[in-house]
C-alpha cells in the first residue's frame, strides 16, 4: 500500500509545491485551517490534491469541482512526523501547508493513506472557448464601458489557481471586478464565477473583488442565485457590441 512520502533526516521533508508534479493522495484525514478564520474538517476519507502551480486542495466525493478547503499559491508543503499524542490518536503523518504571502495555514493529519501517486501533466494549451463566447469576450474587453461608466480593462483571461476568469476590470471607484462571460448563463456559470471570486478575494492585491455575470441570455434561476450572492447580471447585446445594431437609434 502506498505511504506518505518519506520525511527527511531531521523529521521534516519540505517541498515547494511549485517544484513537484501533480500529486494525488486519497487518505483518511482531518484538516484544520487557520487564517482570517478557523475551520475544521473531522476525520473522513478525502482526496488531497497538490498541484504544480503551488495550490493544495482538499476534496470530498461531493460538491462537484469545489474543494472543501484549499490553499492558493504561492505556498509550501512540509510533511512531518506526528507527535506522541497524535500517534496515540492514529495519525501516521502530518502536512503543514504555509501560504507564502500571508499567515494562512492548513494542517492535514493523515490517519491512513489509500493511494499516493504523482503525475506530470505537461504544458496545458488552455481552455478553448466556444466561438461566440470567445468573440463576446473580445468585444466586451474592447467596449468595457458596456458594464458601466468609468470601467477600465485590466486584462483578459486573468489566471487563477483553478483557471482563467474571462475579464479582470476595474470599476469607476478603482475596485477589482471579475467578469465571467457565457452565451447562455445558467447555474453552472454562476458557480464557476463564485469559485473564482472566493479565490481572488484571498489576494490582498485584488481584494475586494466583485463579480459580473455577463451573457446573451441569463436563465431566471441563474439570475436569482447570482443576485443572492451579490453578483451583478448583465445581458449582452451581441449585435450592439459588434456595432451592427445601435440601440440608441431604435424607434422601438
Amino acid at each position: 500500500m502506498p505511504t506518505v512520502s518519506p520525511v527527511g533526516a531531521a523529521g521534516v521533508g519540505r517541498r515547494d509545491a511549485y517544484a513537484v508534479p501533480v500529486r494525488l493522495v486519497i487518505a483518511r484525514c482531518s484538516v484544520d485551517y487557520d487564517g482570517r478564520l478557523t475551520a475544521h474538517l473531522p476525520l473522513a476519507t478525502r482526496l488531497l490534491l497538490v498541484k504544480a502551480d503551488g495550490s493544495v486542495l482538499v476534496h470530498s466525493d461531493g460538491g462537484s469541482y469545489k474543494p472543501l478547503n484549499w490553499m492558493a499559491p504561492p505556498c509550501a508543503l512540509a510533511e512531518v512526523q506526528p507527535g506522541p499524542d497524535q500517534v496515540a490518536d492514529g495519525v501516521v503523518a502530518v502536512w503543514h501547508v504555509r501560504h507564502g504571502k500571508s499567515e494562512d495555514r492548513l494542517t492535514v493529519a493523515i490517519h491512513e493513506v489509500l493511494h499516493d501517486s504523482e503525475h506530470e501533466l505537461g504544458l496545458d494549451p488552455g481552455l478553448v472557448k466556444d466561438g461566440v463566447e470567445a468573440h463576446l469576450q473580445r468585444l466586451l474587453a474592447t467596449h468595457i464601458t458596456t458594464l458601466g461608466p468609468g470601467y477600465s480593462l485590466v486584462r483578459r483571461e486573468h489566471m487563477t489557481a483553478i483557471g482563467p476568469v474571462d475579464i479582470l476590470a476595474r470599476d469607476a471607484s478603482g475596485s477589482s471586478v471579475a467578469v465571467e462571460i457565457k452565451r447562455r448563463g445558467d447555474l453552472d456559470g454562476v458557480e464557476q464565477l463564485t469559485r473564482y471570486l472566493e479565490l481572488m478575494n484571498r489576494d490582498p492585491h485584488l481584494a475586494p473583488v466583485s463579480g459580473v455575470f455577463a451573457a446573451q441570455e441569463i436563465r431566471p434561476q441563474a439570475r436569482t442565485l447570482a443576485e443572492d450572492r451579490g453578483i451583478r447580471c448583465v445581458v449582452l447585446d451581441y449585435d450592439a457590441l459588434r456595432g451592427v445594431d445601435d440601440p440608441g437609434a431604435r424607434l422601438f
